[in-house]
Formats: structure tokens, C-alpha cells, sequence
């Protein structure tokens, strides 16, 4: 007979305890511990199918230099944007987690991918039928006939179909959704999750199989389930942007096989995702005159470099209280930035309201954009436009100095590429870069871009 037990686990970070109490010791949450049933079967193997008993080696230790360092030929996903989060492409045997927002187009995203893919791909659904599937697909307009589409959520007979095909990839849509029946609890429990996802690891290795899972997220934006999910997948993908906006950012959150300072960005369309190979272009609004208050920053995500458009607008204040409101950069710097202002180069902007804004939908953290900020609000408050092929890359300080940022030689060619005849950097910054047909100029303090621009 299988044994049954109960165990109590916290649905906020997976912490498990013998008994019930108030409060997670753990990660300090109250209320959170669910009780849940455990039955562990018999038999716990995802070849569910087969009764034969195999030999399996016993692994034995290796000396570092006796270790074979070859890499493995990756699979080429067909999309350079996930190519280069992934690191150059899937790994056999590899485990990927894939979250983001409801609606965001993670789907839309893995079945688009399968889809153009050569290789044989099982797109497993347990949220959609094959008709809705079917549906995306002549949206997205395939290319391929080799994915196959299978409606199931227990575990043991995804194995039996993974057995019969054979598929060179297995998408898994979503993790969430899974039951095995070594686990007599409901789909998206803590236990469930950690028992289907054992098993899809121990599948992805023996059969050296890529497998991609599809992960929901709670409210705060973490994936939902124990935070040891992450910990036992090789890879976590976050889908992230704002449903009101076209561009969807993917960032690579783990990776065992790679850096996680990449990033890929994409364009929401109605038939699909189209890669954004050069998101500059798109970021920075195109107009015919110039106009104040606003101003372009050279800033990096991850590894990539990016010109995002600044915009500002200075206004005298209507009610008693300044306002002050920034879209897509941090409120608190912006107050930081407009008190050295009006400390060191002498603006009065404490009774002017202030608005700012990063176009296109995205947020950015990089002080690096500081420059940027600073211009477009003294460009707002003296009505004066900064030429369009101006562009800043450097951090503001409390003193009024301007200070040098990361990977500014980056920063300079992608603005020379992208046809800007100046760029305002810190003075204090080491650039070897020759023979630029842009012009580095270097400036040292706020007054040094006050008397640059509006002098």
C-alpha cells in the first residue's frame, strides 16, 4: 500500500513544518501555511510505461584536468533574440523557466518559436485546446509542420506521448497546471510542482531532451510556487513590459549556460512577436523641428547599449505644493537631481512643477541617464532645444559633479552608429577610442553643461 501523510507547507517560499502555525519562520509571512496531503506511490520514474528493470553506472569521482570541457552543439531556436539570452541557443538536457504577467505573450512567444523550429517539438497545453492553439497558429502563420500539440495535465501520460513521438524539444505550458499521481494534492500546490518538476529534470537529463516550462507569477511579480523552483531549473526567463505598450523586454534571471546580463526586446504585433534588432531607432521619437525639454541618453541594459529619449516639462506651479512625477525613472532621484540644481548652478525650480517621462514604455535604472535628465529639465525651464544629434551618458553627484559610468566606449559607438554628431561624457572617464567621427565632449560639473548648451 502507498503511504499517506500530511505536511504542512508555506505557499509563499515552500518552507515545510510538521504541524500548523501562524507564522512562516522562515521567510516571516503570516497565515501562509496550507496543509496538504501527501501520497508517495510505489514506483517513481517518469518511464512510467516500462516494468523492466535497467542497469544504471554509479557516477565516481574525476580529477578537475580528467574532465571533458567540449561543448555540446546547442539548438538554434530561429530567434536571435532568444538566442542571445539563452547564450547562443538550447541546451540538451537543459530545464528553462519562462514567467511573466497574464497576457503578456510568453504562449505566443514558445509557440511561435516551435513553430519555425526544424526540429520535432510537443507543445504541451494544459490551460488551451488544440482548437484555440490552432487558432494563434494561422495568426502567427507558420512555417513548419513539425510541432505536435497535446491537451494533457497529468505527468505520467505526457511520458507515455514524450515516449511514442519522441520529440527533440518539449514545451510545457504551464508548470502550474501539472498533477502527477505521486502526489494526491491539486495541480499548483507547493508539492505538486516540486514533484512534477523532479520529474521533467529527470526526464531532461537521461534523455538529454531541452525542456521549457511556462511559469505563472503572483502579484509581486515573483513566479509562483516554492522559490526552489528556481533553484532546480538551469535557466529563468522573465517576460516583462506593460500590456498598454507594444515592446515586451525577455531578461534572463539565471543561466547556467550563459551570461544574464543579455536581453532580448520585441514588438507586439497581430500576427505575433517581431525581434527588434535595433531598439534605438524605436525608442527615439521621430520630428521634423526641434522642440525643449527634451534630451537622449546613451544607457545599457544588460550588455546592450540603448539611446532612450528624455522628456521633461517645467511648469509654474498651480496649487501650493510643487509637483513633482516621473515616468519610467526613480521619483526619489529626481527630486535628488533637482536639488543639486538648484543648489549648485543656481535654478530656482522649487516652486515649478516638474514632469518626466522615458518614451516608449520602458523603465530605466541606470544612473548613467542622469546627464540626460539634467539637460532635458534645464532645456524645459529656459525654452531652449537641444539639437537633435546631442546625446549624454554620464552620472550626476551631490556636488554638482559629473561622474564617469561603465562601458562608455559601448556607449560612444552605438551613438556614432546611429548618426549623433556630439556626446556629453564625464572628463574623469578613460576613452581610448580613435579616429570617432563623433565629437566626445568632456565636462567636469553642472555649470561646464550649462555653459555648453545654453551659453
Amino acid at each position: 500500500m502507498a503511504k499517506t501523510k500530511t505536511i504542512f507547507f508555506c505557499q509563499n517560499c515552500g518552507a515545510q513544518y510538521a504541524k500548523w502555525q501562524g507564522q512562516c519562520t522562515s521567510c516571516k509571512e503570516w497565515n501562509t501555511i496550507a496543509e496538504e496531503v501527501v501520497q508517495k506511490a510505489e514506483k517513481n520514474d517518469w518511464k512510467s510505461t516500462s516494468t523492466t528493470s535497467k542497469v544504471t553506472k554509479t557516477a565516481k569521482p574525476l580529477r578537475i584536468s580528467e574532465i571533458d570541457t567540449s561543448q555540446e552543439a546547442r539548438y538554434n531556436t530561429d530567434d536571435a533574440e532568444l538566442n542571445r539570452v539563452l547564450g547562443g541557443g538550447l541546451v540538451p538536457g537543459s530545464l528553462t523557466l519562462l514567467g511573466g504577467e497574464p497576457g503578456i505573450g510568453k504562449s505566443t512567444l514558445l509557440l511561435q518559436i516551435s513553430l519555425k523550429l526544424p526540429y520535432k517539438t510537443l507543445y504541451v497545453s494544459g490551460e488551451e485546446s488544440q482548437k484555440q492553439i490552432k487558432m494563434r497558429a494561422e495568426r502567427i502563420k507558420s512555417k513548419t509542420d513539425n510541432c505536435l500539440v497535446l491537451i494533457e495535465t497529468k505527468t505520467q501520460n505526457i511520458f507515455r506521448q514524450i515516449e511514442a513521438t519522441e520529440p527533440d524539444i518539449v514545451i510545457i505550458d504551464s508548470i502550474q497546471t501539472l498533477h502527477s499521481d505521486y502526489i494526491e494534492s491539486s495541480a499548483g500546490s507547493i508539492s505538486q510542482i516540486r514533484e512534477c518538476t523532479t520529474e521533467l529534470i529527470k526526464f531532461a537529463k537521461e534523455t538529454a531532451t531541452p525542456v521549457i516550462l511556462i511559469g505563472h507569477i503572483t502579484k509581486d511579480g515573483n513566479i509562483a510556487g516554492p522559490k526552489i523552483l528556481e533553484h532546480m531549473v538551469d535557466t529563468v526567463l522573465q517576460f516583462e513590459g506593460d500590456r498598454n505598450h507594444v515592446y515586451r523586454i525577455l531578461r534572463a534571471l539565471k543561466n547556467r549556460f550563459g551570461s544574464t546580463s543579455e536581453l532580448g526586446i520585441y514588438e507586439m504585433q497581430g500576427s505575433g512577436l517581431r525581434e527588434v534588432n535595433n531598439p534605438s531607432e524605436i525608442l527615439i521619437s521621430k520630428k521634423e523641428e526641434e522642440l525643449s525639454g527634451t534630451a537622449i541618453a546613451s544607457t545599457l541594459e544588460g550588455m546592450r547599449p540603448l539611446m532612450i529619449e528624455i522628456q521633461a516639462l517645467v511648469s509654474t506651479a498651480v496649487y501650493g505644493t510643487p509637483q513633482r512625477s516621473a515616468t519610467g525613472y526613480n521619483l526619489k532621484r529626481l527630486n535628488m537631481i533637482l536639488a543639486v540644481l538648484e543648489k549648485r548652478a543656481g535654478f530656482r525650480l522649487g516652486t515649478k512643477d516638474v514632469f518626466l517621462n522615458i518614451t516608449g514604455g520602458i523603465s530605466v535604472d541606470d544612473p548613467a541617464i542622469d546627464l540626460a535628465v539634467v539637460a532635458a529639465i534645464l532645456s524645459s525651464s529656459e525654452d531652449i532645444p537641444i539639437p537633435k544629434d546631442y546625446c549624454f551618458a554620464a552620472e550626476v553627484g551631490l556636488a554638482g559633479e559629473i561622474r564617469p559610468v561603465t562601458k562608455v566606449e559601448q556607449r560612444i559607438q552605438e551613438a556614432e552608429k546611429l548618426g549623433f554628431s556630439t556626446i556629453l561624457v564625464s572628463k574623469y572617464n578613460k576613452i581610448s577610442l580613435q579616429n570617432t567621427q563623433i565629437k566626445i565632449q568632456l565636462v567636469a560639473k553642472i555649470e561646464d553643461v550649462v555653459e555648453y548648451l545654453f551659453g
